[in-house]
């Protein structure tokens, strides 16, 4: 009778640690944030034009917020998790 092999479970390597995760969705909850800054300033009225859509926080404030996510993003792939992360 042949002897069967004890399987071993396979540990399931992610490409990121936990941290790294965690910078991810900090990024996109940012860049988020960054959109809904850009919201509104329209008019109902077509025939009433409303300065608003001009805000320092639509046009200045939002975008910056905006691209700040998203380089939030880039480190938080590029970063390379601490070796105490690494041996959990």
């Amino acid at each position: 009778m042949a002897k069967k092999k004890k399987e071993t479970p396979k540990s399931i390597d992610f490409p990121f640690a936990k941290e790294n995760y965690r910078l991810l969705i900090t990024g996109v909850i940012i860049i988020v944030i960054g959109f809904i800054l850009m919201i509104g300033g329209g008019s109902d009225d077509p025939d009433v034009f409303d300065p608003a859509i001009f805000s320092f926080r639509r046009i200045t404030l939002a975008p910056l917020l905006t691209l700040f996510g998203f380089i939030f993003i880039i480190y938080a792939i590029m970063k390379k998790p601490s070796e105490s992360e690494e041996k959990k």
